[in-house]
């Protein structure tokens, strides 16, 4: 759902600028309690995982695609705040390395794939955790709910700025209609990719799941004929290190894997904006993408004729990028977080 340059005119871009900027200044604030010195670089990594799986686009269609937003899954892995900085960080490699998303419409994309997934995703997830039985199921299933619903609220989003600010007169009702329910159809794939990703995290670290803290309730003990909280037990000798090395090298190498080899075999029909646009007719003054002549754009190596190792080479190089940007971004907020604990 990546929008160009064009589809939304310049004052509304603006504000859309505005409010995006003033959503990652609270989250870089609100991301210094969710970050330490294990889930900075975790958190680099879903950065990096959700541009690979962004480059997947799956048919939901006749002639349409869909992929990733990953708002939700962001937001479920490494929490709310460092989930929008997440998507935020995603958005602005791929505009800026791969044109991909017009850069003076960034504000609008950030608003619309990062901002209301994220809300939206989490809320639903909190609310769903709070009614469901407290296990690892139920983290999941809400996961899966929480993405589906995130997809279409979305596209609303962007229909209702469309409404404000749309550069053509295509009415808006036939926007929003056609808009949600594609993206509702959209939403099944992200739902699916959200909880199978959040199940394997769960299973091999639920500690590292940031909406999965707290999952089990501590074990009770009536002494003097009152309840009390049980010491916690000693981790066994053979227990797993406290650090998350080896889910961060899998991760890793399943994103390299993705975006090298099989991004290839992605649906190379429209997304669901695009279809959407060329059938309603609001592409009309879509405008060329400033970074167009990147040696990146359109997720291809200028120079290298073979489309499967252009493609693979640029998809390798995106993940090496986005995973580099994040880790230091993370890192950064990680240690001012420290340095204000220590004041």
């Amino acid at each position: 759902m990546h929008v160009p340059d064009g589809f939304i005119n310049a004052p509304v871009s603006v504000a859309a600028g505005v409010v995006a900027a003033g959503a990652v200044a609270v989250s870089l604030r609100g991301a210094r309690r969710e970050l330490d010195e294990r889930t900075a670089p975790l958190a680099g990594l879903v950065a990096a995982f959700i541009f690979a799986v962004q480059m997947l686009n799956f048919p939901v269609a006749a002639g349409t695609s869909g992929h990733l937003l990953g708002g939700a899954l962001a937001a479920i892995l490494v929490g709310p705040w460092t989930g929008v900085l997440c998507i935020a960080v995603v958005l602005l490699m791929q505009g800026i390395l791969f044109a991909d998303g017009g850069l003076t419409a960034l504000g609008v994309n950030i608003t619309v794939m990062g901002v209301v997934t994220v809300v939206v995703a989490y809320a639903l997830f909190r609310g769903l955790v709070l009614l469901l039985p407290r296990t690892r199921a139920s983290v999941t299933a809400a996961s899966f709910v929480a993405a589906l619903v995130s997809v279409p609220a979305s596209a609303a989003a962007f229909t209702l700025l469309y409404a404000i600010g749309g550069t053509t007169a295509v009415p808006v009702g036939k926007v929003l209609t056609a808009m949600v329910g594609v993206h509702t159809l959209i939403g099944i794939g992200e739902a699916v990719i959200t909880m199978l990703t959040v199940g394997a995290v769960i299973a091999v670290r639920p500690d590292l799941v940031y909406g999965a803290r707290g999952l089990t309730a501590p074990l009770k003990l009536r002494v003097g004929g009152e309840l009390v909280d049980a010491a916690p037990a000693a981790a066994p000798a053979a227990a797993p290190a406290g650090s998350p090395k080896k889910l961060w090298i899998g991760g890793l190498v399943t994103a390299l894997v993705l975006a090298g080899f099989v991004s290839f075999y992605a649906s190379a029909s429209p997304d669901g904006l695009e279809k959407v646009a060329a059938d309603k007719g609001f592409d009309a003054k879509v405008e060329d993408h400033a970074a167009a002549d990147s040696p990146l754009a359109d997720y291809g190596v200028k120079g290298i004729e073979t489309a499967r190792l252009s493609g693979g080479l640029a998809g390798t190089i995106g993940v090496g990028a986005t995973l580099a940007v994040g880790t230091g971004a993370f890192w950064v907020v990680r240690r001012r977080r420290s340095a204000a604990l220590e004041g």
